[in-house]
């Protein structure tokens, strides 16, 4: 029979330590991903972090003479 490595050994050795220090490391992170699954469950899929969109490159004008009309940054033409 396997003796469990955990709070249930007395063993106080510096090697019992680390190796009981890292089994409580690993409960707590399933413990802490439990957590944060039970949390995103209700709402199905989370969505990604929206980022600003980047703008397209400007695409080349067939006549180099005649510019583009202007736009607001909210895409509207200004009142000038």
């Amino acid at each position: 029979m396997v003796r469990p490595v955990g709070k249930h050994d007395r063993r106080n050795s510096m090697k019992m330590k680390r190796r009981k220090s890292q089994v409580k490391k690993k409960a707590r992170l399933k413990r802490q991903k439990a957590d944060r699954k039970a949390e995103r469950a209700p709402g199905a899929k989370k969505a990604a972090p929206k980022k600003a969109a980047k703008a397209p490159p400007p695409a080349p004008a067939a006549d180099a003479g005649e510019a583009s009309p202007a736009t607001t940054p909210a895409g509207g033409t200004p009142a000038s």
